[in-house]
């Protein structure tokens, strides 16, 4: 089993920034793909960023592309996730996700294993 939990969420300012990060515990962190995703209240979830297992590819959704950087350290198991240039709809709780591949997904169903999720909320 592997294990995640989410830290760095909390309040902040329209324009400001937040890193995110993800720490995985259990099973060899290098073998897993990472994938974040967020669901803010009455919307459904849908896909932020996801990394290949060495780091060597990222993906992003439109919406936070320029803003957002996914990375990860295979030393210390852990996944970022840096936000900046924050606005009101990237308020939402955070979840990070692994996949046993190589390849990165950008829908739920094909991560197996989450994180507990974290909260981003964005004043203006």
């Amino acid at each position: 089993q592997v294990q995640l939990v989410e830290s760095g969420g909390g309040l902040v300012q329209a324009g400001g920034s937040l890193r995110l990060s993800c720490a995985a515990s259990g099973r060899t962190f290098s073998n897993y793909a990472m994938g974040w995703f967020r669901q803010a209240p009455g919307k459904e979830r849908e896909f932020v960023s996801a990394i290949t297992r060495s780091g060597g590819r990222t993906y992003y959704t439109d919406s936070v592309k320029g803003r957002f950087t996914i990375s990860r350290d295979n030393a210390k198991n852990t996944v970022y996730l840096q936000m900046r240039s924050l606005n009101s709809e990237d308020t939402a709780v955070y979840y990070c996700a692994a996949r046993f591949d190589n390849g990165v997904a950008t829908t739920g169903g094909r991560y197996d294993y989450w994180g507990p999720g974290t909260q981003v909320t964005v004043s203006s």
